[in-house]
């Protein structure tokens, strides 16, 4: 079985999903939380049948509360996001909502906090790819052939890129037609795919060092693919029992566990993906391609 037999259209493929999600974030941006900009959290609790959210939002429209947002919660739960209140305010809300509502939870955050919690999620993940890149150099740096320890972090590196910014297109597109938000657990979920991506690929990329070293494979290429027909079940059976029960949690965790899930689901989905078809073909063209530079030098 030859698994590169289309590495064209792998990179094809990857290409134009990373060119959509860019578009899409482009286009419709990323609709933030109150985590990380500030504002008002209420979770109410109806003791009759609740309201649907479109009569929930007719309730409050009245109010200055920013661009409100409501989701509903369990079977008789709401919550509703909203720009930073007043206690007045919240009080309005309250009564606006009904006598039959019972308050579970309002939390405030302030812009200075939300903007302090961004900035640190953004460094989180910029520590994070910069320490993979260097443990995947250190790692591979006694290989200098075919592929160059840098080479291996750099295709490492694009694949979890890839796994990052298509849950963030898809997130953003979301956003704009279902008011789903970045929140603190969706970048949990986004560092959670990025680990998961890069122990993948690390396991396949490993498997090619030890091809390597056994002089596995006619060429690198035959090689690598070698190491992808004996790590393609592992990776796959890995994938699928985690994706069980990411899908358990989505379907029954609720919804204040939906973002997370969901995030989970498209990254490991994307992430194997990446593991088997993108990090691997881009090691291959890039030793392929030297070798074409090499004969042209020498012609």
């Amino acid at each position: 079985m030859n698994l590169l037999r289309y590495d064209n259209l792998y990179l094809i493929l990857s290409g134009f999903l990373i060119i959509a999600s860019i578009a899409s974030i482009a286009i419709f941006g990323l609709q933030l939380g109150i985590d990380f900009t500030g504002g008002s959290i209420l979770e109410v609790e109806y003791t009759s049948e609740r309201p649907s959210n479109q009569d929930v939002q007719e309730r409050i429209s009245g109010l200055d509360l920013g661009s409100p947002y409501v989701q509903s919660l369990g079977e008789k739960g709401v919550v509703i996001r909203m720009k930073d209140i007043s206690e007045e305010t919240h009080q309005e809300v309250l009564q606006l909502l009904g006598t039959e509502v019972e308050e579970r939870k309002f939390e405030s955050i302030g812009p200075v906090i939300g903007k302090e919690l961004r900035d640190k999620a953004l460094l989180i993940i910029f520590l994070a790819l910069a320490v993979i890149v260097i443990y995947i150099a250190f790692a591979f740096r006694k290989i200098t052939r075919p592929v160059k320890s840098w080479q291996w972090s750099v295709a490492a590196l694009v694949a979890i890129l890839h796994d990052v910014l298509i849950p963030l297109g898809i997130l953003a597109l979301l956003g704009e037609f279902r008011g789903i938000q970045i929140t603190i657990p969706v970048v949990v979920a986004l560092l959670t795919v990025a680990g998961y991506s890069i122990n993948d690929t690390v396991v396949v990329f490993d498997r090619i060092r030890e091809n390597l070293a056994r002089k596995v494979g006619a060429d690198f290429r035959d090689t690598v693919n070698k190491s992808l027909r004996q790590t393609l079940t592992r990776s796959i059976n890995t994938s699928a029992t985690t994706l069980i029960v990411v899908a358990a949690i989505f379907v029954l965790g609720g919804e204040t566990l939906r973002s997370f899930s969901f995030t989970m689901i498209i990254g490991i989905v994307v992430g194997t993906y990446s593991s088997l078809f993108l990090a691997p073909v881009l090691l291959v063209k890039w030793t392929e391609r030297f070798r074409l530079r090499s004969s042209s030098g020498q012609n």
